[in-house]
């Protein structure tokens, strides 16, 4: 178990306005992780305190 607060909702109004900046395509919301995937980039942006970091130098690199 877990000390760690949970994460703050995401406006999913929000969400399905954001797209790769990379690519343009439509992101998968991971709650789990909290990360917008790409799949087309391959690329994965955090998501920190509720605020998606939509920039590809702070994207993870998907395997």
């Amino acid at each position: 178990m877990s000390d760690a607060p949970a994460p703050p909702p995401i406006d999913r109004k929000m969400l399905e306005s954001l797209v790769c900046p990379r690519t343009g395509t439509v992101l998968r919301y991971d709650a789990g992780r909290q990360e917008l995937i790409s799949v087309a980039a391959r690329l994965a942006y955090p998501i920190r305190n509720g605020i998606p970091i939509m920039l590809v130098d702070e994207a993870r690199v998907l395997e």
